[in-house]
């Protein structure tokens, strides 16, 4: 059961929130405080499997060849880059940004990761997109199923930073069954959990902010 004072702040959102002309997402403002983020030990980085997914279509990018990239494209992946790719993008920059901004997030092959780091760890790195490694032997559509369900959350040196958790047009319960999934994640993932946490406001795209914590 979700905890009825999340529950509350999407409700309010969505009647304070007028309707657009577009599906706006949902998202999580978080600010944290009495914590130094200059140590990277104390930031945030977490991946977080939404258990209402992120009520749109999820696109991926896979670096695989033979069976594993057939298997990728059939199972609805937007991209599916071999070695001579990763080269050519590498050579690339423009086009491999706009890859990188266009995916939501890349899958590789453990073997392709080295080669993916030296060529295009300069774009990825900085949007958090470095592929998640593919396992000799894991089944690359269950990783694809899972992770179009999954958001990362970073906090970089930043004591405040968004993480998108649903859609207007989803149920407010299941956003909010979201949100409290994401920040038992940060709670705990924080050195002094709910006390390194300011406060937490949820806000469409264009609408308002509502505080939930």
């Amino acid at each position: 059961m979700v905890k009825e004072t999340i529950l509350d702040a999407v409700n309010k959102l969505f009647e304070e929130s007028p309707q657009r002309k577009f599906t706006e997402s949902v998202d999580l403002a978080i600010n944290l405080k009495n914590i130094d983020l200059s140590q990277p030990k104390n930031r945030v980085d977490e991946e977080i499997i939404l258990p209402n997914g992120r009520g749109r279509d999820v696109k991926i990018g896979v670096f695989a060849k033979g069976e594993v990239g057939l298997q990728a494209k059939e199972a609805g992946c937007e991209y599916v880059f071999s070695e001579e790719d990763i080269e050519e993008l590498g050579e690339d920059k423009a086009k491999a940004r706009a890859i990188a901004n266009e995916c939501d997030f890349f899958i590789a092959e453990v073997q392709y990761m080295p080669l993916i780091g030296k060529t295009l760890g300069v774009v990825l790195g900085p949007r958090g997109k470095m592929p998640i490694p593919l396992p000799p032997g894991k089944n690359i559509v269950d990783l694809i199923n899972s992770s179009k369900n999954s958001i990362r959350i970073r906090s970089k040196d930043k004591m405040t930073f968004h993480v998108a958790v649903g859609r207007r047009d989803m149920d407010a319960e299941k956003v909010a069954e979201n949100i409290e999934t994401v920040l038992n994640r940060v709670e705990h993932a924080l050195e002094k959990g709910v006390h390194n946490l300011k406060s937490v406001y949820v806000t469409t795209t264009m609408g308002t902010s509502v505080r939930v914590v």
